[in-house]
């Protein structure tokens, strides 16, 4: 890679970045002759696995164990297990003196007790130290063509002047910081400057609008926010940086907004504001890094619950990193000089996982994916894995659905030689999406992952892979559990099911390194969410059926969160918003299918008696206070005004009535007996039916 003159990423974010020197902009245009990353182009033979080593070599206590032979022991004997691993994997300032210290049904999670180290060490300065020119990021822009590569010497030196311009501002170890970025190598600089300095960063997804991101920094009390003046994305502008000044202005914590320039367009600074590039190019590019407790808190990410208000989830160091570089490896059957293609936002966990902290610590290549699958058309996924050659694509099936819709050729013009693995993640994959991705993206010939895991579990947890070698992958199931993962299929009074071909709630047995620690500020509400519907439990709100062959299919959600393109929502937290405007006195929201979202909401609006009201304004209005106070993802594709709501005598909404109206399913409606009022049912279907004929009339 050609090399600068400082060695930093701030003069790499892009090739026509705005910088700013002697108090004027300038505009530089970079990279040039940049090289391309030198990195090896695996290929995967016409029969699946056969090049691939199934057996995992943890580590050199468990060396040569078979893959049956060491889930046994993980689940088993987990203080030998993660213990042997954790020693030799991650690299420490003080070794731990205990493995674990749990109890489960407390929500106690407590792993490698005494231990001290520093995550962004072992993402970055360990592989400095061995190949400071190894490529660490591609960041593919939303241009085609205009990828950019950041070795990990030039990535460490920027999270050094990111994190050495955090803490001159005040920014101190266990200070939380909002980063609302895109994804880009300055916002991963971010995260690793936060865990560098020992800050608790919450990444919020750069989609939410104002008030969602006010809501978050003020759960969190961020002491700073660091975010761009624009985004890009589809070919296409959006602005950043007025989203978080509306939200800072409701968030009294907030001392200072960092503000990096994606695009050559100013943006108005304001008394809180400090121009990123600008600030950092007077910073060492040398940070000592903070020792941290194990059980010291890494990042919160919030999720969304069945009661409204969103959750931050906590993760902590040592752990979750273990966790996430061993699935990462496993799981996608990582190689060094693999190029890992997880196609997520930073936003979420996949990215935080799977593109920034599991890579990183494996000392991978991974890819930044700025754009969309149809920008500037739909075969973008294909050529940029051709262009850069990704060995691992991670996406998820919501975006394979919607590109099976066009023709082949937009895959089978471009080279697809180098994947060797195929994963998906963020719902389960449907049949058609499934075999699609595996005979037309794969040619049939790479393993096709399709993996379970949510926020909370910090990383993959049921998955194909690993396995014994030459065991089979059945369609669209996530099937085996990961090391240390137990799961337990509970019936409805909380007895666990036994044998196979069974179905009940998915429940995980006993504690692992990369689970969440609590929810900040509320661990009453951590225990009460996962822990106290099935005792001695991890309650994962999934329903789950185990086939004969033992395997595990995950089918869906058991509580009122729905899961659109992979993000998950609760229904509370739309009705909240609904129930916001003035003629709204009650709503009831519920997830129903989609071909190409998965789910989508559908709400039940009741509004006040009052003949001036016009509905189709109304709707409208709702329509623009749900994307405003949550994101335009989160609005919901039908809104159905109904006089009233199916509840029972005591006033709880019957939603299965709804979601079997939605689905167009009333012909068995099951018991309602305990309706406070049956006829209410025959009103909803008929205002269903009208809503119906109104909608393939408008069409």
């Amino acid at each position: 890679m050609a090399a600068h003159k400082n060695g930093s990423l701030i003069h790499i974010i892009n090739r026509a970045s705005v910088l700013f020197k002697n108090g004027s902009y300038r505009k530089r245009i970079l990279l040039t002759s940049l090289k391309p990353a030198q990195c090896q182009r695996r290929t995967v033979s016409s029969i699946g696995d056969k090049n691939t080593n199934l057996t995992p070599q943890l580590s050199s206590h468990l060396a040569g164990w078979s893959y049956k032979e060491l889930y046994e022991l993980s689940v088993k004997d987990p203080e030998t297990f993660w213990g042997s691993i954790a020693k030799e994997r991650l690299t420490w300032n003080k070794p731990f003196d205990q493995v674990r210290d749990c109890e489960i049904t407390s929500g106690k999670i407590n792993w490698f007790l005494g231990g001290q180290l520093n995550v962004s060490v072992n993402c970055l300065d360990v592989h400095v130290a061995k190949h400071p020119d190894r490529v660490a990021l591609v960041w593919e822009r939303d241009e085609p063509g205009t990828e950019v590569k950041v070795t990990y010497r030039e990535l460490l030196e920027t999270t050094c002047r990111l994190a050495n311009t955090l803490k001159r501002h005040g920014v101190n170890k266990g200070d939380r910081v909002a980063i609302y970025m895109p994804v880009s190598p300055i916002a991963v600089a971010a995260m690793l400057a936060c865990a560098r300095i020992g800050a608790v960063h919450t990444v919020v997804f750069a989609g939410f609008s104002s008030e969602a991101l006010a809501g978050r920094i003020q759960d969190a009390q961020c002491k700073a926010v660091i975010t761009c003046n624009q985004g890009v994305r589809g070919g296409r502008f959006i602005d950043l940086k007025p989203t978080v000044d509306a939200a800072v202005k409701n968030c009294p914590t907030v001392q200072h907004v960092f503000v990096a320039q994606r695009t050559a367009n100013p943006t108005p600074m304001g008394k809180l504001d400090i121009p990123l590039e600008e600030a950092m190019a007077s910073e060492s590019a040398q940070c000592a890094p903070e020792p941290m407790g194990s059980e010291e808190m890494l990042f919160m990410l919030h999720t969304s619950g069945s009661t409204g208000k969103p959750k931050g989830i906590v993760h902590t160091q040592a752990g979750y990193l273990l966790y996430a570089a061993l699935t990462h490896q496993y799981v996608f059957d990582y190689h060094p000089g693999d190029v890992f293609g997880c196609v997520a936002d930073i936003g979420w966990v996949t990215g935080h996982s799977y593109v920034v902290y599991g890579p990183l610590c494996n000392g991978a290549t991974t890819v930044l994916f700025e754009s969309t699958p149809v920008y500037p058309d739909p075969g973008r996924y294909w050529e940029t894995v051709q262009r850069l050659g990704i060995n691992q694509f991670y996406g998820a099936p919501t975006a394979i659905r919607l590109l099976l819709k066009y023709e082949e050729s937009w895959v089978k013009k471009y080279d697809r030689s180098s994947l060797k693995t195929l994963g998906s993640v963020g719902e389960p994959i449907n049949h058609e999406a499934w075999e699609w991705f595996y005979n037309v993206v794969g040619d049939g010939r790479c393993p096709l992952v399709d993996t379970w895991w949510q926020t909370e579990t910090g990383g993959v947890c049921i998955a194909p892979r690993p396995a014994e070698e030459g065991a089979e992958i059945v369609p669209a199931m996530a099937m085996r559990p990961f090391f240390g993962i137990q799961p337990v299929l509970m019936e409805e009074k909380g007895k666990p099911i036994s044998g196979n071909d069974v179905s009940g709630a998915l429940c995980i047995g006993q504690p692992w390194p990369g689970m969440a620690r609590t929810i900040f500020g509320d661990h009453k509400r951590f225990v009460d969410a996962y822990f106290k519907p099935y005792p001695g439990h991890y309650f994962t709100g999934d329903g789950a059926y185990r086939s004969k062959e033992g395997y595990y299919q995950i089918t869906g959600r058991m509580d009122d969160v729905i899961n659109i393109s992979g993000h998950r929502l609760g229904t509370a937290e739309i009705e909240d918003a609904l129930d916001e405007h003035p003629a709204v006195p009650e709503t009831a929201v519920i997830g129903i299918s989609h071909d190409i979202k998965g789910e989508v909401p559908f709400a039940f609006v009741v509004l006040k008696e009052d003949p001036s009201l016009n509905h189709t304004a109304v709707v409208k209005e709702l329509r623009g206070l749900v994307a405003t106070k949550i994101a335009k993802y989160a609005v919901p594709d039908h809104f159905l005004v109904v006089k009233r709501l199916p509840k029972t005598r005591s006033g709880k909404i019957m939603r299965r009535i709804l979601r079997k109206v939605a689905m167009e399913q009333t012909g068995d409606l099951g018991d309602v007996s305990t309706l406070d009022d049956p006829s209410v049912v025959t009103e909803i279907i008929k205002a269903h039916a009208q809503y119906k004929s109104a909608v393939k009339n408008y069409e």
